[in-house]
């Protein structure tokens, strides 16, 4: 299968194609266009040329084209599921959460479309400011350029698309190298949910060419990049002027305060680490349990991991399969190889079968260790004993990261203290810090990023504000 870059509503071939590989088989599942600058380019200039026709169009009609786009997606649904799943190894089930999610991305971008206000402002407050009426309306920006990641490949995509197309701007997409296949899934769907030419266009190839043209590019107006933070920083350092969301990286944690039912939590708290072997910005990488649970939730987490289904992405038993790339797998083990040299006691795991990673469950590991400090993305989770949630909070604190932090307790006081103590982006109170609704704000703190992403949230980063002042004197 090869695929052809989208430019301006046109399927476009290009000069330069690279093999895509299964993360699971190995085997070639297409052929994907490397972009030159010279496509690049093109793809630029088609949004840059849409983007007044885009500005100009009714906030009824952008609904109503995100409205025709969940329909469609809803219509194609295994298929956009079984994408995802071949390309990315993401168990075929949680490949349909994925699809599901996606559509209410869109659907709330049809809804919050309809909703871009501004306000009036009370002139008269000010002295000087009698007989005046004003007023704020937002405006887009013009073009987004969105830089997305491998692991939600179709709505990690939708919360940068969905927002943009809502508030009226256009978009020039490079999506991961190894996800390229949802995003250009998507550019057939936006044309047939009647999406203007140049208003999206899809190009794959070098991360480091295409998003240095698009960083530095004056006719781009924000750039919204989900990604690892050394990625993040530096498009930060070259943007300029440019607005910027960034969506980097984590090593999220969760409490377990003494008193809670370990029952009630235990299989929640396996799905936060393990779900799609752990590849998720907020997936669950360090547990915090209260000295007086701690033997027992141990026990009873290593006994929940067992019972996990390892095997092909396509099988919708499988739970959890192989990492996105060997070097990621080979990466993984040599953490885990520097922290029992650390003193860390491997409880399960800690082995590779091919490109897949078992469930590893780590104990007593020192916080300066890459598996405590570092995003480890991939499904190892580490569990460490504590004299008092206070304690935990100053280890969760102790990290370049804060995007998101559970805290499991029946205090209610523990649970406001936490909630403010907690140098995060979200705090989720009884709950692990994998949780996200789509239209929740949705960012952190510290080398966690800057902005937020949560369509309506979003939507307020790529407009712009303008005031109209009328002097009736």
């Amino acid at each position: 299968m090869k695929k052809k870059l989208f430019i301006n509503g046109k399927w476009m071939e290009a000069k330069n194609y690279t093999p895509l590989r299964s993360p699971y088989s190995g085997d070639v599942i297409a052929e994907i266009p490397l972009a030159t600058v010279e496509e690049v380019d093109m793809a630029l200039a088609a949004a840059y040329d849409a983007r007044k026709t885009m500005a100009a169009m009714p906030s009824h009609r952008r609904a109503m084209i995100l409205e025709n786009l969940a329909n469609l997606l809803e219509k194609r649904f295994d298929e956009a599921a079984e994408i995802i799943a071949t390309e990315a190894a993401k168990p075929i089930t949680t490949a349909r959460g994925e699809v599901a999610r996606t559509i209410q991305t869109y659907k709330f971008a049809a809804e919050e479309a309809k909703r871009i206000k501004g306000e009036t402002i009370p002139m008269d407050a000010a002295p000087g400011g009698e007989g005046r009426v004003a007023y704020t309306v937002r405006e887009p920006l013009g073009v987004i350029g969105a830089i997305t990641p491998f692991n939600f490949p179709m709505n990690l995509v939708a919360h940068k698309v969905g927002p943009a197309i809502a508030s009226g701007n256009t978009v020039v997409l490079k999506p991961a190298t190894q996800t390229p296949l949802s995003a250009y899934f998507l550019a057939e769907l936006v044309q047939e949910a009647g999406l203007p030419d140049g208003v999206l266009n899809v190009i794959t190839g070098s991360g480091a060419l295409i998003g240095e043209k698009i960083v530095t590019d004056d006719r781009v107006q924000k750039i919204s990049f989900t990604g690892s933070p050394a990625v993040g920083i530096g498009i930060r350092n070259k943007a300029g002027l440019k607005r910027v969301t960034l969506e980097l990286g984590s090593n999220a944690a969760v409490i377990i305060d003494n008193g809670v039912n370990l029952d009630k939590l235990i299989s929640r708290c396996v799905t936060g680490a393990f779900a799609f072997q752990g590849q998720v910005c907020i997936a669950l990488q360090r547990v915090y349990v209260h000295e007086e649970l701690y033997e027992s939730f141990v026990d009873k987490f290593i006994a929940a991991t067992k019972q996990l289904k390892i095997g092909d992405p396509l099988d919708p038993s499988t739970e959890v399969t192989a990492l996105i790339s060997p070097n990621d797998v080979q990466r993984t083990l040599d953490w885990i190889q520097e922290a029992e040299q650390g003193g860390a006691k491997v409880a399960l795991g800690g082995t590779a079968e091919g490109n897949i990673l078992l469930p590893t469950i780590l104990l007593e590991a020192d916080s300066c260790l890459k598996v405590s400090c570092q995003e480890v993305f991939a499904p190892i989770v580490l569990i460490n004993k504590i004299k008092s949630v206070d304690e935990a909070i100053e280890l969760v604190n102790d990290s370049k990261y804060g995007l998101q932090a559970g805290v499991y307790t029946d205090n209610v006081n523990t649970a406001f203290d936490a909630a403010d103590k907690l140098h995060v982006g979200g705090v989720m109170i009884n709950d692990i810090p994998t949780y996200r609704a789509d239209h929740m704000p949705y960012g952190g703190v510290k080398e966690s990023g800057i902005g937020r992403e949560g369509v309506k949230y979003a939507i307020e980063e790529m407009t712009e504000q303008k005031l109209v002042v009328f002097n009736r004197n």
